[in-house]
């Protein structure tokens, strides 16, 4: 599996980004794929992953403003994030763990920076 993420870059409080990690080797069906962020001097956290294809879940920090999808024809999986805040800034990981074997990958990270 690889990835590569794209898309990041610096915005203003309330704007938006989309970030974008193309992948090869893997059937979405079988994969949980999503994305990571870590600030400055802080723990790498989920922001928001979909499973299987269809089933996303999110960080309660970016519920209702952050967007993961799939195209499954470009095999890309997009993060569209809305409303930034400062607080959004960091390094993006894009992951993708599958489900029936040990296989978990990571991107090489994108950075977001959210400052006026």
């Amino acid at each position: 599996v690889q990835l590569l993420e794209s898309g990041g870059g610096l915005e203003q409080p309330g704007g938006s980004l989309r970030l974008s990690c193309a992948s090869s080797g893997i059937i979405f069906g079988l994969y949980t794929v999503g994305w990571d962020r870590q600030a400055p001097g802080k723990q790498r956290e989920l922001v928001a992953v979909i499973a299987g294809g269809d089933r996303t879940r999110y960080a309660d920090s970016v519920q209702g403003r952050f967007n993961v999808s799939i195209v499954s024809a470009k095999n890309t999986v997009y993060l569209q994030m809305n409303s930034l805040k400062p607080e959004d800034t960091g390094v993006y990981y894009c992951n993708a763990k599958a489900h029936f074997t040990t296989e978990n990958s990571w991107g090489q990270g994108t950075q977001v920076t959210v400052s006026q």
